[in-house]
């Protein structure tokens, strides 16, 4: 018995050793692990203290380039609605200017007898204001509507008023002059008669 005893605690005092020493190596990975974790962090405050100064200029430099071309593409839109809007204005003052000669040909036509329109003179000019009305139209320019329409000041002028039971009331009843507009702009007004 005596026998047995003594190999039972031989046993456990084995038992108690190897976890003596189980513990001590688990101590061991646990400091490792710790002490390698310190040494990554160590490292990144090292590298960010310590930043190459051509990497903080590469930096300095790319960011003042992303500006640069942020600006210039600022500056190149904004010349560009600038030259839109320059030639809208320049096309709209030579359309002002051509309008009147429009009218001429219009007023000439409509005196026109029905003899002269028979003569090959007439036929010329004729012909000469389609081309031009043609040309305006290929360039946007288009005539505003007026004759029956409801006066809209948008559009319209109205410098006489008539009193008349057979129209509706703001109805145009007179065309004094065309007005037309270029794209979506009126250029001029139409002088109308409204009918109260």
């Amino acid at each position: 018995m005596k026998a047995e005893e003594n190999k039972v605690e031989e046993t456990a005092k084995e038992l108690n050793e190897t976890e003596d020493t189980g513990a001590e190596s688990m101590a061991d990975v646990n400091q490792t692990c710790e002490d390698s974790q310190d040494g990554e962090e160590e490292v990144k405050e090292a590298a960010d203290k310590k930043k190459d100064p051509k990497d903080e200029k590469i930096e300095e430099l790319t960011d003042r380039l992303k500006r640069n071309m942020a600006e210039f593409d600022n500056f190149r839109k904004r010349t560009e609605k600038e030259k839109s809007a320059m030639f809208e204005m320049g096309a709209r003052d030579i359309i002002e200017k051509i309008l009147p000669v429009v009218d001429n040909f219009e007023r000439g036509l409509a005196a026109l007898t029905e003899e002269d329109k028979a003569s090959s003179f007439a036929a010329g000019m004729e012909m000469i204001y389609k081309q031009l009305m043609k040309t305006l139209e290929d360039l946007g320019v288009k005539p505003i509507e007026a004759m029956g329409k409801e006066f809209d000041p948008n559009f319209h002028n109205a410098v006489l008023h008539i009193e008349d039971e057979n129209v509706g009331e703001n109805i145009i009843v007179q065309e004094l002059q065309k007005g037309y507009m270029y794209r979506e702009t009126v250029v001029r007004h139409s002088m109308v008669q409204v009918a109260n």
